[in-house]
């Protein structure tokens, strides 16, 4: 695994981003019912960008409701509605959908882009295999 982690720091320092030490793989499902309460509150982005600071860069547990509620807080989220929008379940049926979905075009991996319906990109791929499939998909222009 530590080649993953090396390879993976490599690639976050090209963007910018730090990766610290996992110790843990974190059950991430409270964390994603918590990105849709964001979305519908209108702080998607920053709930995002704080949650993913959250388990890469500083190593928490986003599968513990306290770290969950410290970065909806951070987001400018009511970590209060927030825990109560857990503990209610308003997201999981959501969330069972999207999975459905995901299983009726064989997701496999994260994040993956559909192209046009009907071609996929699965995982942080390099730019060339965008441009690549764009080039093939525009026939050679």
């Amino acid at each position: 695994m530590s080649g993953f982690y090396d390879q993976l720091r490599r690639r976050g320092k090209e963007a910018g981003v730090i990766f610290g030490n996992r110790a843990i793989l974190s059950n991430s499902r409270l964390a994603l019912e918590a990105s849709e309460y964001a979305r519908d509150m209108g702080k998607y982005d920053a709930f995002h960008e704080n949650i993913f600071h959250a388990y890469f860069t500083e190593a928490l547990d986003i599968g513990i409701l306290d770290v969950i509620a410290a970065v909806a807080k951070k987001s400018g989220l009511d970590d209060t509605d927030m825990r109560k929008s857990l503990k209610d379940g308003r997201y999981r049926k959501k969330l069972e959908q999207a999975r459905k979905e995901g299983q009726a075009i064989n997701l496999t991996g994260v994040p993956t882009f559909i192209v046009n319906a009907k071609h996929k990109i699965v995982g942080s791929q390099p730019i060339d295999v965008f441009r690549d499939l764009f080039h093939e998909i525009g026939g050679g222009k």
